[in-house]
């Protein structure tokens, strides 16, 4: 790190936790994330912010009107523009020294496989189950850490992936039954619920990173908006998935 990286990062190098070494580890760090939408936007902000070093961007989808209720990390000016390039733009501009990689297209299964093989860790931002679950399936093939976020309405939630020996994949929480309708365009999102989430998304890859603290691993954290309530659920591999299980 030269004296402008030691100054940008001076914060966390100071926490003991990090310091130098883990300052290191997250410059030296690649991360893809699967959505620039509500949650994926205060991921790659807080990501390129915090010092990772390089960040792949995936998303389909063009800048909408309706998505600058929650989406911050995109503008006016970048409505009808893909989403990874305005995004692309607004991280160059928060770090020049964060790489950046963007891929304004659906990925399919062998170039998600090909990409994660690449990458430290995966932030899943997605608003479908097929994306899900087709992560968590090459995430835990690869044994690359998977960080799982989710917001509707005024509920969010989250989970970290790590899959270690006898702990629950994604598929043993959700593999049971899916309701493909929960999502933001039918059921509404407050904004800044996705904010929170997508904060704490970002701040469980920097922990899984740099090796501070404890990742959310084998347990699922649940915000409840309206009622300003946290709890937290144990994960319990199932015997029977198809994933990771045993049977």
């Amino acid at each position: 790190m030269d004296d402008d990286a030691l100054l940008r990062y001076s914060r966390q190098i100071l926490l003991p936790e990090i310091g130098i070494e883990g300052q290191q580890q997250l410059l030296d760090a690649h991360a893809l994330i699967i959505g620039l939408g509500g949650l994926g936007s205060p991921v790659a902000m807080y990501l390129a912010a915090a010092g990772v070093g390089r960040l792949s961007l995936v998303d389909d989808d063009l800048v909408d009107l309706s998505n600058l209720q929650r989406q911050i990390v995109h503008g006016s000016s970048s409505i009808g523009r893909p989403k990874v390039d305005s995004a692309a733009r607004q991280l160059a501009d928060l770090n020049p020294q964060c790489s950046i990689d963007t891929f304004a297209k659906r990925l399919g299964e062998d170039e998600l496989r090909r990409l994660i093989d690449q990458v430290d860790l995966v932030l899943d931002c997605s608003d479908n189950f097929p994306t899900r679950f087709l992560l968590n399936r090459l995430c835990h093939a690869g044994r690359t850490p998977l960080v799982s976020g989710a917001a509707i309405r005024w509920e969010g939630q989250l989970s970290v992936f790590v899959y270690g020996e006898g702990e629950a994949c994604y598929h043993c929480l959700y593999g049971h039954g899916e309701d493909e309708a929960e999502r933001c365009s039918e059921n509404g999102v407050v904004a800044p619920l996705v904010g929170v989430i997508g904060s704490l998304q970002a701040l469980e890859a920097i922990k899984v990173i740099s090796g501070a603290g404890e990742a959310l691993a084998s347990r699922l954290l649940i915000f409840d908006g309206l009622r300003q309530q946290w709890r937290t659920l144990k994960l319990a591999r199932d015997p029977g998935c198809p994933v990771c299980g045993t049977a």
